[in-house]
Order: C-alpha cells, then sequence, then structure tokens
C-alpha cells in the first residue's frame, strides 16, 4: 500500500510516501510556525522525489494532536482535501503514538504541553498501556514510575527532560512521518478529528 504520512503537530514539519516496507521519500524541517505554507510544497517535493503522481496514493496519513492547535489543524485540513480530491481513505494517528513507534519495549511519549503539564501515553511493544492525558509533572513522573514498576523504560519527545526520571531519553521535535505512514497503513480509515486534551491557549478579547 502506498501511503503519505503527514506530521505538522509539533516543531516540525514532515512528510514520507511509503510503499510497505519501502521508504519512497521523506523529508522534514524544524520549525515552530509556518507549517500551512511548507506543507504543500514539501508533500510535492517528496512525491516527485518518490517518481510518483499524487492519484498513485492509495492512502493519506496524519497526526492528529494532541501537539500545537495551529499545527495539527493545517495537517488535518491538507490531508482531508488531499484525501477527498483523490477519493481514497484516511487515517488519524496521535501523535504520541507516532513519537513512540519507533522505540520497543516499555516506552513513554511525553510532549511538553506547557503550563507545567505534559502529554503523555505508555507503550509495550506499540500496545497503549494508557490513554493519551494531559497531566501536572508531578503526576506524569508519578504515573510513569507506577507503570514502569523498576523496569527499564524509554521517554521520547520534548517533556522526557522534564520530569526528571531515570530513563532513556530520546528528544524529538515531531513524529517521524514514515511512521506515521506506516501506522497508518494499518490503522482503520477513519474521519480525520483533531485529538484536544485540553482548550487552546488563545483566548478571544473580551
Amino acid at each position: 500500500m502506498i501511503v503519505l504520512g503527514l506530521d505538522t503537530c509539533l516543531n516540525a514539519c514532515s512528510v514520507a510516501v511509503v510503499d510497505g516496507d519501502r521508504v519512497l521519500a521523506s523529508a522534514s524541517e524544524v520549525m515552530a510556525r509556518g507549517h500551512q505554507e511548507r506543507l504543500a510544497p514539501m508533500a510535492e517535493r517528496v512525491m516527485a522525489q518518490a517518481g510518483l503522481a499524487f492519484p498513485r496514493l492509495e492512502r493519506v496519513a496524519v497526526t492528529v494532536g494532541p501537539g500545537s492547535f495551529t499545527g495539527l489543524r493545517v495537517g488535518i485540513a491538507f490531508a482531508k482535501g488531499l484525501a477527498s480530491a483523490l477519493e481514497i481513505p484516511s487515517a488519524g494517528i496521535g501523535t504520541l503514538q507516532a513519537l513512540a513507534a519507533p522505540a520497543r519495549g516499555l516506552v513513554f511519549a511525553a510532549i511538553d504541553a506547557r503550563r507545567d503539564q505534559v502529554y503523555l501515553q505508555g507503550f509495550e511493544d506499540g500496545e497503549p498501556l494508557m490513554a493519551p492525558d494531559v497531566l501536572p509533572l508531578g503526576t506524569a513522573a508519578a504515573r510513569v514510575l507506577e507503570i514502569a514498576s523498576g523496569r527499564s523504560s524509554t521517554i521520547v519527545g520534548s517533556g522526557g527532560p522534564l520530569l526528571g526520571l531515570a530513563a532513556e531519553l530520546r528528544p524529538a521535535e515531531g513524529a517521524d512521518p514514515v511512521q506515521v505512514a506506516r501506522l497508518g497503513a494499518g490503522a482503520q480509515p477513519s474521519a480525520l478529528r483533531p485529538l484536544y486534551l485540553r482548550a487552546p491557549d488563545a483566548r478571544l478579547p473580551a
């Protein structure tokens, strides 16, 4: 299955196209803002590098959050439009699941949610051990210790250093789009909806 994977939820804009186990092309740029301007040209470049026209795609997969409210909506809107235009299925992938996917064993994906909080989810060999949640730093650290129960673990993402735990830390600016595409290939097609774990920070002026 030829799948286009997209990630714009965090501090990177990333695209990959895979065909089964083969990575045909991928690209990623670190950025806190500007995903909307970069995503479409990056997707076009990746498809050209893969030697594919967009109608060859069989599925579009995109991270749906948690993450930047603006960033995740950019990715979802692009994926929706592309899937609709090509009349192919789409799949939404949780950002925490995509972050954890490259690691084996006991893995926690933790994203700095600011306000002394992290977005957190635990996995063991790819299987979720808890639902994604937003937690105060102390509560999140205690949750990791409780689930790990003395076992060694890996913490992936920007929230890892904030927890102050003795674990292997793997910082990441965003999810690997190759993993997003591969997870999307195995997921059930679904309507794309953003995963919000708390209300947005921005407020309309009074």
